[in-house]
């Protein structure tokens, strides 16, 4: 049945916060004096770029969103669920409720913005608060400055700004659950299936959304080894918000400073994001590097893509990523910097791979990592290192179990020699940054 109610309502937002745990804004909502009726929209402005129709994160969102709705019922609540564009769902739920105030949590993509921009529009034509919350983060936008009052772009200081500021206020969990009791009782419609969006289900074996202490204690040792399990593969769950930044970085501080930084590191990149709003539009975060003259060969990034480079450690990476949508960091790092360096190919294209593929996909984190292998992004480093794959693979998978699981034809004929000389491809990149930087400098 549909929400029925003459009285004035909150309505809360989910979007990357798919919990009803420490959720800031939901927080906020349940404390504005008004009875509150969670709202999640499935995008049409997102949905109808998928090209794949078994899409395992629309799965995991909306399993999620039900598995909320399942909570909610527990306290004769609901959620309202919507398929479409988001403003024009939003200008029908203006004309159907009475809604006094519209809580959300804030998203720094580029995309997001603009989406928030429109509806505080169509908001404010009705006179309708609309307030959004930090939750994503421990410190957002500005909150860490340098000593200029200006937003840092090297990650080392501006981590020991981010550890001096914090203390137990930023950490503390949001207790939501004292506050049920102010949702609106009310029984809604059935989900929308995925079927009914144009998608199937995808019957994908999720990673946990808890991360043991046990892992955090040897994290620092055992997180570059991509044959070992020394990661927390947590990713998915940030994304989405189905776990708190602050019940982590608690857990983090306690036990691994190491994965602390990890956290830290995405604090980072969204700062970035909201203070360089051109990263996230397809541009080098430093300009000079829009200069390159990058080479493309359809051929040589689909070997990239299926993983048949004929490095095994790159070739090992890409088949990971394909089969499970997820790639170790560390050969991240390594493929990324292959296809940009080695193969001199826009390292665009593959961030808008990575983007399609991984389950943990995040704007700001993704195109921080891609510019940093690029060497155009934040880093301090010059943009003469090149990884050298084999002695990468030597230093991080020296028996190629990681190898030997993804490429299994490694060490017979089927396998490929290697497509590029590093030697040669090494000095090829070092021209053409030298050549762009030179012209940028004219």
């Amino acid at each position: 049945m549909a929400l029925k109610t003459k009285d004035k309502i909150t309505l809360f937002w989910f979007r990357r916060d798919l919990r009803l745990h420490d959720n800031a804004g939901l927080y906020y909502a349940l404390r504005s004096g008004y009875p509150v009726v969670p709202l999640f929209i499935f995008d049409r402005n997102i949905l109808d770029d998928l090209e794949d129709k078994k899409d395992p994160r629309l799965t995991f969102i909306h399993e999620t969103v039900d598995g909320i709705r399942n909570e909610l019922k527990e306290r004769d609540a609901d959620m309202l669920v919507e398929y479409g564009f988001p403003a024009k769902v939003w200008e029908k739920l203006v004309e159907e409720y009475d809604i006094a105030e519209v809580y959300t949590n804030t998203d720094y993509e580029p995309y997001a913005t603009d989406r928030d921009k429109e509806v505080y529009r169509i908001l404010k034509k009705k006179d309708i608060v609309f307030k959004t919350c930090k939750d994503q983060v421990i410190f957002e936008k500005q909150e860490i400055l340098s000593g200029q009052g200006t937003p840092y772009t090297v990650f080392t200081p501006y981590s020991r700004a981010w550890k001096e500021k914090l203390n137990d206020f930023y950490l503390k969990s949001y207790p939501n659950k004292k506050y049920f009791m102010h949702f609106q009782k009310w029984a809604g419609p059935a989900l929308p299936s995925l079927k009914e969006m144009g998608f199937e289900r995808n019957d994908f074996d999720f990673p946990s959304n808890h991360v043991d202490n046990a892992l955090l204690k040897d994290y620092a040792k055992e997180r570059d080894f991509p044959a070992k399990e020394g990661t927390s593969r947590i990713g998915i769950h940030l994304r989405f918000g189905t776990v708190s930044i602050r019940d982590l970085a608690r857990q983090a501080r306690d036990h691994s400073d190491t994965f602390l930084n990890e956290l830290i590191w995405r604090d980072f990149y969204q700062q970035i994001l909201f203070n360089f709003p051109h990263v996230g539009k397809g541009e080098a975060f430093r300009k000079a590097y829009d200069f390159i003259k990058w080479r493309y060969d359809k051929a040589d990034f689909q070997k990239w893509c299926e993983g048949k480079t004929g490095y095994p450690l790159v070739d090992a990476g890409m088949r990971q990523l394909n089969a499970i949508g997820f790639m170790h960091n560390r050969v991240r790092m390594v493929t990324a910097s292959f296809l940009s360096k080695h193969l001199l190919i826009d390292w665009r294209l593959g961030e808008a791979y990575f983007a399609q593929k991984l389950l943990d996909y995040d704007l700001a984190a993704n195109n921080g990592g891609w510019q940093w292998a690029a060497g155009s992004g934040t880093d301090a480093a010059p943009y003469f290192r090149i990884f050298n794959p084999a002695s990468q693979a030597e230093k991080f998978d020296p028996k190629m179990e990681y190898v030997k699981k993804w490429v299994p034809e490694f060490g017979t004929d089927e396998y490929p020699g290697p497509m590029v000389d590093h030697k040669e491809a090494r000095e090829r990149c070092l021209k053409a940054y030298k050549d762009a930087l030179d012209k940028a400098n004219q």
